[in-house]
């Protein structure tokens, strides 16, 4: 039996994994596709996710693959000029496609003995009180304690939980793809920026030896959108907005999407939970999919080790759901307003206009950074908390010459202690005490959980004691 199988290879699914066997949980990882998938459907990590990736160490991965770009006032495609001293060591975008981070994200998974098997696709699941049976298409059966459904929009396992999964269906659809482009280049730039003036969802971006990542609206919503376009249906709705296919010819990849909007009822029935797609959808604008996912799976990770350990306090998995699920109803939200905001339609642009002014102020400009890239979440964790609480802390350098972020690789909980008069005695086995006074840091000490966190604020040992159980469950001797 093992301890944990994820249905699903994709990012989500690699980087639970990975959290997962950094705390010794035997994992396996089921993906129902042979081949890694060669769609670009992210082409980028926000701050947060990349603030994941350098607290655990693997950030550096990323930066060989990817272009860092500056974080402008980017929502719904109105741009507005970069801001200064954003809360974070990474105040930037980091470009990189989809399969190279896919990719990276499975080796890390592997390097740490997480066992991946492709084309193994789950088509059922079932529990009892000792663990979950998930049925493969091949007809074989594998025992878990628990089962994590990380397996895309059309989840198997969501649906064989009969989870529902509420909210608004597609009204309108986009063609996107990769294929040659033969047409003279001037002459594709120059139509493509005309037609986009007034449709934000129309492009041609070229990758080099003439291939093109283009996009382009449907005709209409597909009945099934797990059958992919083909290059004619691209020429056809090409011709439609700027008079010619420009030569489009010899396609790579092929896909669709529409902005149906789609959160699970429940993210945990009994031993089963669902994490990334498979839990929420919506529309791609600001590009938070991929990030909201393997965001996901690093709150997860930890909790679900903990209660594997034994060592849970009550409650603590069925926290994920709670913290989780808002910030996808939020990211469901702004995702929507900026399509709304994209439309070509006279009462969307009037809106358009009108936050675009918005957004000349510094604070909005903020608000919306803060959505998109998610280092605004702040998790609830009731009572009359202080601001710090609840939200991640970022990067900072500490006294001794190392940052906070190097501190976290081992995805225990940490105390950073400027007071040096704290003690985590009965929880060192869980949680590591450091003593530095970090400029940075204006409070006494932070209790920060694996996943950064800030579960508690202060400099009084009566009130740490009193939440490092919330936490981290009841203290050895």
């Amino acid at each position: 039996m093992f301890d944990v199988i994820i249905a699903g290879g994709g990012p989500t699914g690699s980087m639970l994994a990975a959290e997962l066997r950094l705390r010794d949980v035997r994992v396996l990882v089921l993906e129902k596709d042979a081949e890694p998938a060669k769609h670009v459907r992210s082409l980028g990590l926000h701050i947060r996710t990349i603030e994941v990736m350098d607290q655990r160490g693997v950030l550096e991965r990323f930066l060989e693959h990817g272009t860092k770009y500056p974080i402008r006032g980017h929502f719904a495609g109105i741009d507005k000029p970069p801001l200064d001293h954003l809360d974070t060591s990474h105040p930037y975008t980091l470009g990189i496609p989809q399969p190279v981070t896919d990719r990276l994200l499975a080796e890390r998974a592997a390097e740490l003995g997480a066992e991946i098997r492709r084309g193994c696709e789950v088509v059922g699941v079932s529990q009892d009180e000792d663990g979950v049976s998930a049925e493969l298409a091949d007809g074989t059966r594998l025992r878990a304690r628990y089962l994590v459904g990380c397996d895309g929009g059309r989840s198997t396992v969501r649906k064989a939980l009969g989870v529902a999964f509420p909210g608004e269906p597609a009204r309108t659809e986009m063609l996107l793809g990769e294929m040659e482009l033969t047409d003279d280049p001037a002459a594709i730039a120059a139509a493509g920026a005309e037609v986009r003036k007034t449709l934000f969802t129309f492009g041609a971006m070229p990758l080099g030896d003439g291939v093109y990542r283009v996009l382009v609206p449907a005709g209409e919503v597909a009945e099934d959108r797990a059958v992919p376009p083909t290059i004619e249906e691209f020429q056809r709705r090409l011709r439609a907005y700027v008079g010619t296919d420009w030569g489009a010819r010899s396609p790579r990849w092929l896909s669709r999407f529409g902005d149906a909007t789609r959160l699970a009822e429940r993210y945990r029935d009994g031993r089963v939970l669902l994490a990334g797609d498979a839990a929420h959808v919506h529309p791609p604008a600001g590009g938070q999919g991929l990030n909201l996912g393997v965001q996901d799976a690093f709150n997860l990770g930890w909790k679900l080790a903990a209660e594997l350990a034994g060592w849970a306090p009550e409650g603590l998995l069925d926290t994920y759901a709670a913290e989780r699920r808002p910030v996808a109803a939020d990211v469901l939200d702004n995702s929507r307003a900026q399509m709304e905001l994209m439309s070509p339609e006279p009462g969307p642009q009037a809106v358009r206009r009108l936050v675009a002014e918005l957004m000349d102020f510094e604070e909005v400009r903020r608000l919306l950074i803060g959505k998109v890239t998610a280092i605004g979440v702040r998790y609830d964790f009731g009572g009359d908390e202080p601001d710090l609480v609840g939200r991640r802390l970022r990067d900072v350098r500490l006294k001794q010459g190392r940052r906070l972020y190097e501190l976290m690789r081992s995805g225990r909980g940490l105390l950073l202690d400027r007071t040096g008069g704290l003690s985590v005695a009965g929880w060192a086995d869980r949680v590591d005490h450091v003593v530095d006074a970090a400029e940075e840091l204006d409070v006494p000490a932070v209790l920060l959980r694996p996943d950064g966190h800030v579960a508690w604020a202060g400099d009084d040992q009566g009130e740490l004691l009193d939440r490092l159980p919330r936490w981290f469950g009841a203290g050895g001797a």
